[in-house]
């Protein structure tokens, strides 16, 4: 089978499952029909499944790239969803494993159910009585949870049968988070674009929509700039940035703004909030979109008393005291720098403030960054002293710790660059008036860099970014 041939019977099975899930749910809620048993049995609401067959009759190629590439002989299978919106990520992890590799591809009907929440339009859910979703639930598939987890990416999946993970995220996995990301957004999980930025702070956000909605005016890949609660504006849409900053942003969690291209790969910029609770959250669903690379610009508490208000500090460590993934990643286990993403972030800098050599340097510090838990850890300073000294730690924050971890533990490249705001051991603290001045003087230089340094990696397609370092000596062969 060619590829095309996979895609399209994808498309056609999973379009079977939905459709018969969608008609079985209209049939209940209306006429009280129950769905038929020995449908369900034969898979009636079931995903698709994709398997990959490498039987080789010599040994294994050594092959250098990061993915699209096989350890050892076997069969490989996932269970695929949203197969339309996923065509151009499966293209591009099918064609090298057919190109290099002599393989058998099958797609069959999985024997795993689409919930039914997953496949009911936000029109159809929102004139649902809330009384009937435990009836509902009686007669028809819902998540899971046991089979909804991270074993795979954490390296804790058991080889069943022969078979092994084609993909760190099956579809049920897949479907959770984007769910998810609705829900935290306010946005369609269509519209997220392939190179993410992450803030704590909404006037970034602000700064990002004002230089977005001139951007789409002129020439070049980007064709709108779409916002919470299905706002999108376009080059000719009237009073554009009002629409934009008049979006109901403040009803969700985590809201995102996506700088579209038609090819996907534009910039979508999200709200974290702030804490590495959220970090972890928006990190672990945003993963299964399979990104290029995500950035965290924010604010940090400076370290050093050689750091000035307004100074940026490039993060090439971590001392990780979030401790929301020590269960999953323990924090003994290095998280290196993406070396791809740290030259473009100093090129970036260079390129926005004009200043290159040790002017350059004089306003970007390299070092460790600590991510913290505790808001107040001022408070108890005197039991972290020691340990920011021996860390050698040159800033303080809550996130960016876990979205670099968390990008280690998807595969996902990551940066962080943060501006300092205040000096806590220093004396040097937020002050309303002051505070202000320093928002309204740093964020739109601080955004410009987070912007260019994507656009540079985009401008190389990517393809120097998916760095060997990430990957497990046992890993799927999906990226």
């Amino acid at each position: 089978m060619t590829i095309d041939d996979i895609i399209d019977e994808l498309k056609r099975s999973y379009d079977t499952a939905t459709t018969n899930l969608k008609t079985a749910l209209r049939a209940f809620v209306e006429h009280g029909t129950v769905p038929d048993r020995n449908a369900r049995t034969d898979g009636a609401f079931c995903y698709p499944e994709l398997i990959v067959r490498y039987q080789p009759t010599a040994s294994v190629p050594q092959i250098s790239r990061s993915f699209g590439k096989f350890s050892e002989p076997g069969v490989y299978t996932s269970t695929i969803t949203q197969p339309h919106f996923f065509e151009p990520y499966l293209r591009e992890q099918l064609e090298p494993l057919i190109r290099d590799y002599d393989v058998e591809l099958e797609v069959r009907r999985s024997k795993s159910e689409i919930p039914y929440p997953y496949v009911w339009d936000a029109e159809e859910a929102e004139h649902l009585d809330i009384s009937r979703t435990s009836e509902i639930a009686r007669w028809f598939p819902v998540p899971e949870l046991p089979e909804i987890g991270d074993e795979v990416a954490d390296g804790e999946f058991l080889d069943l049968h022969g078979q092994k993970p084609l993909a760190l995220f099956d579809a049920p996995r897949t479907d959770f988070s984007l769910q998810r990301l609705k829900h935290y957004t306010g946005t369609p999980f269509e519209h997220f674009q392939t190179y993410l930025l992450f803030t704590n702070y909404h006037r970034y956000i602000d700064a990002f929509a004002e230089w977005a909605v001139e951007r789409i005016k002129q020439p070049g890949p980007y064709e709108s700039l779409s916002a919470c609660g299905h706002v999108e504006v376009f080059a000719d849409t009237p009073d554009a940035l009002e629409k934009i900053r008049s979006a109901p942003w403040r009803r969700h969690q985590m809201p995102a703004y996506h700088l579209r291209r038609k090819d996907g790969q534009g910039i979508t910029m999200v709200n974290i909030g702030v804490g590495p609770s959220n970090a972890k959250t928006i990190t672990d669903h945003l993963a299964v979109l399979r990104p290029q690379c995500w950035i965290m610009v924010g604010h940090c508490g400076g370290l050093r008393h050689s750091q000035r208000i307004g100074d940026y500090a490039l993060a090439h460590a971590y001392l990780r005291d979030d401790h929301v993934l020590d269960d999953v990643l323990p924090p003994d286990i290095p998280v290196p720098p993406i070396a791809e993403v740290q030259v473009a972030l100093q090129e970036a800098a260079a390129d926005v403030t004009g200043e290159t050599g040790e002017s350059l340097k004089q306003r970007m510090r390299t070092g460790t960054v600590v991510t913290t838990d505790d808001r107040n850890w001022e408070l108890r300073y005197t039991a972290s002293a020691r340990r920011f000294n021996l860390s050698r730690a040159i800033a303080i924050d809550m996130e960016s710790a876990t979205i670099a971890a968390n990008g280690y533990r998807f595969r996902v490249p990551y940066g962080v660059l943060l501006c300092v705001s205040d000096k806590p051991l220093h004396g040097e603290i937020k002050l309303p008036g002051a505070a202000n001045a320093f928002y309204n003087r740093a964020i739109g230089e601080h955004i410009q860099i987070g912007i260019r340094t994507l656009e540079m990696i985009a401008e190389d397609g990517g393809e120097t970014l998916h760095s060997r370092k990430l990957r497990s000596f046992d890993e799927p062969p999906f990226r």
